[in-house]
């Protein structure tokens, strides 16, 4: 019997983190394309008032979903790697039996008392049933996990990025003239329970079912109490993306906050490139953490970190120059919030370290970590209260506290990256950093691209300006700042090590 040598095994994981963020890639254009049709019919037909009211009620009903999945997102790969025992469908189900009992009963609570989720006291008997969206939110979020251990990604981007988005699309303009009072809540109801049968039919596909399987309520309570630091750690890091709005929902009206959900929204997007990269690089930190290959960790990290970064950049840079444009698209009130979109959007780059270190940090220091993730969005709550109450002091417009509560989002994540990556370098030994000077180099001249294309029509500018703008980052980036080993991001083939 032969073993793969270090190299082999290096270049492997190099290969499946390659070919997850391909797909990623992908699923980020793909959701980009379907997701500007939703935030046009949301904005254009349904109004501000109507987009602020479902914001609110969607930040309940998201981080009980993100709660009620108890961590499994990047806990279940940990289970499953210590069950050797145990066939991994059972372990599957396990997972899947808990966030639906606790989902259960956080969507009935909600039910029954819907007034968090609707803090302004307008809503339907049919928006009181959003609450039932927490199940399949969180089931989703576990099927998807177990996939993503087998390496397939491919479910992640149909679900999420195909799937979810065009049906709530697509249904959103159907109810707006079936229901237009509680068209949006029914149009999301319809877009998690179509994610869930995405996700459900090729987790049998790939596990089968259960045998010989029931619930061992002290088994489970046992493998939840191991999630808790996860799921807190996962909540905390959505969080973070949801409690401005939340806060500044208590300061400004219903439409200053819809407009600062669609600003949110896009900025959003360049966001899901790292949750792609997390279910591959769960799998391989656990199996190099029990062959104490810390080198081989703070490589991975800092190579996929680099990669985030690099392409949010390019992201951020092509939707923040024309941002007027892009926000204008949804309706010309949105187009106040264009300050908002671009802090929001430098802060998805900043926040691009924290989110890799963190990936490292979940096995390694789970409580620790815990803390610092409690810290960051304890000052971010500060900060956006504290942002947002010397606005309105100093006399700016309520449409300016959006951009507020974007700046204290992005001072917290730039925080919350340099200590994570400081703190796991000192638990590696190894140094973990996924900063290159090359970024610099390729914002410059895309910066003046961009400032040109905006002295053009605003059609123009978004038509021609968005490609010209990602192809000079990408050009001088790939040519100033990737190596052989970020090339990899594209070869769909790479050659096995040499002996």
């Amino acid at each position: 019997m032969t073993t793969a040598a270090p190299g082999d095994k290096g270049q492997e994981d190099i290969a499946a983190l390659a070919k997850g963020g391909r797909t990623n890639f992908m699923g980020f254009l793909l959701r980009l394309a379907a997701r500007l049709p939703f935030l046009f019919i949301a904005g254009r037909m349904f109004g501000a008032d109507a987009l602020g009211r479902f914001a609110s009620a969607l930040v309940v009903i998201e981080l009980a979903g993100q709660l009620c999945s108890l961590g499994l997102k990047r806990g279940l790969a940990q289970w499953l790697s210590h069950e050797e025992l145990r066939k991994p469908a059972n372990v599957v189900a396990d997972g899947l039996t808990l966030s639906f009992v606790f989902s259960m009963l956080v969507a009935s609570a909600l039910y029954l008392f819907p007034a968090p989720m609707f803090p302004s006291g307008v809503y339907s008997d049919i928006d009181r049933l959003l609450a039932f969206g927490i199940v399949p939110l969180a089931l989703t979020e576990v099927a998807l996990a177990a996939q993503a251990y087998r390496f397939d990604i491919a479910t992640t981007v149909r679900a999420r990025a195909i799937v979810e988005p065009w049906t709530i699309s697509i249904m959103a303009g159907v109810m707006f003239f079936i229901v237009p009072e509680s068209g949006l809540s029914i149009a999301f109801l319809a877009s998690v329970f179509a994610a869930a049968f995405t996700a459900f039919v090729p987790l049998v596909r790939t596990y089968g079912l259960p045998e010989q399987w029931r619930p061992h309520p002290v088994e489970m309570m046992r493998l939840t109490r191991q999630s808790l630091p996860l799921a807190t750690a996962d909540a905390i890091e959505w969080g973070t993306r949801r409690v401005d709005i939340a806060i500044l929902g208590l300061f400004a009206s219903p439409a200053t906050v819809g407009i600062y959900y669609v600003a949110q929204q896009v900025a959003s997007l360049p966001q899901k490139l790292k949750t792609s990269f997390e279910p591959i690089l769960g799998p391989v930190i656990t199996r190099n953490l029990k062959e104490k290959n810390y080198a081989a960790i703070a490589r991975q990290v800092s190579q996929v970190g680099f990669w985030i970064m690099a392409a949010q950049a390019g992201i951020a840079l092509s939707l923040g120059i024309p941002g007027e444009g892009v926000m204008g698209l949804v309706g010309p009130n949105f187009v106040g919030g264009t300050g908002a979109l671009t802090l929001l959007l430098a802060a998805e780059v900043v926040a691009s370290t924290a989110v890799v270190s963190e990936a490292a940090l979940v096995y390694m220091a789970r409580i620790r970590n815990l803390w610092i993730s409690v810290a960051t969005i304890a000052l971010q709550a500060l900060l956006t209260v504290g942002f947002i109450v010397a606005l309105r002091n100093l006399g700016f417009a309520e449409s300016f506290w959006g951009a507020g509560a974007a700046g204290a989002l992005m001072v917290a994540l730039g925080i919350a990256s340099l200590v994570k990556a400081w703190f796991l370098s000192r638990i590696l030994g190894q140094p973990v950093n996924n900063w290159r000077w090359a970024l610099i180099w390729a914002t410059a001249p895309a910066v003046v691209v961009g400032y040109c294309f905006t002295l053009l029509p605003e059609w123009m500018e978004l038509l021609f300006g968005i490609p010209a703008i990602l192809f000079t980052y990408g050009w001088v980036i790939w040519h100033r700042g990737f190596g052989p080993e970020d090339r990899v991001l594209f070869r769909r083939k790479i050659a096995p090590a040499t002996p």
